[in-house]
């Protein structure tokens, strides 16, 4: 994927956010879906980011898709459920973002658990052992 933006064009980017770990595995298929998004959509600038304990966090990883010229940026929570981290410290995460960059429209996605999509390939891969 090329890193060039065309400059005057619309861009948005897609910022997967996750929780992070100590163990350096647990990131694996967040990667994974990176590198999915990516395959099916190369012009899409993707990025990966954490909450805690692992790198990038939020903030790095939207200065790197705007450094790449992205002026509309999801966060899109890879969580299950909207807990506290979802609900109280992401809002405050976006705001701290869309003040450092006004020129940037910064929205974000409910976490990827409450989608039924999601749930219902969950529940067809429970279905499924």
């Amino acid at each position: 994927m090329s890193t060039e933006i065309d400059a005057g064009k619309n861009v948005k980017g897609l910022i997967l956010f996750a929780h992070g770990a100590r163990d350096a595995r647990w990131a694996e298929p967040f990667e994974r879906l990176r590198e999915l998004l990516r395959a099916r959509s190369p012009d899409l600038p993707v990025a990966l980011a954490f909450l805690e304990l692992m790198q990038p966090d939020l903030g790095t990883a939207c200065r790197a898709l705007v450094t790449q010229g992205c002026t509309a940026i999801t966060i899109v929570p890879v969580f299950l459920g909207q807990g506290g981290h979802v609900r109280k410290d992401l809002p405050e995460l976006i705001e701290q973002l869309r003040r450092s960059y006004p020129q940037v429209t910064i929205d974000c996605a409910t976490a990827v658990g409450e989608d039924e999509a999601v749930l219902n390939a969950i529940a067809d891969y429970c279905l499924s052992i």
